[in-house]
């Protein structure tokens, strides 16, 4: 996938496309965002993200499903218990990427009228 200038793809197929939006709605959601942040500093099993993040144990393992299906993290058994790392070194270089782009645009994102978190807690309550 190729980005002129202006932002805009260029040659992307439909599916190509497709997949970068499959990719960032799966990084989309807050607590998938917490576990792959977590899975960023080593493997973890679900009873250790469940202590750490604080929810509960079927919130955890539907999320990590989620993040299986998609491909981004893998268990390896142990025993009775799997150890969930990330698949790819890459999503590191995406979060690093995210956090720079965060941090040279200040509030622009968090203030965004659709997407913002104000704009979260509107739905909430509106």
């Amino acid at each position: 996938m190729t980005i002129n200038r202006d932002g805009c793809l260029l040659g992307g197929t439909t599916s190509a496309l497709d997949a970068a939006v499959a990719l960032f709605h799966s990084l989309s959601d807050a607590t998938r965002l917490a576990i792959v942040r977590r899975l960023a500093g080593g493997e973890s099993r679900v009873a250790d993200l469940v202590s750490e993040l604080g929810l509960a144990q079927s919130t955890v393992s539907a999320h990590m499903a989620c993040l299986r299906d998609c491909g981004l993290v893998v268990g390896r058994p142990q025993g009775r218990q799997v150890f969930y790392s990330l698949v790819r070194p890459e999503l590191l270089d995406l979060l690093a990427s995210a956090e720079t782009l965060l941090a040279v645009t200040g509030n622009a994102v968090a203030l965004c009228p659709v997407y913002g978190t104000d704009s979260a807690d509107a739905a909430v309550t509106g």
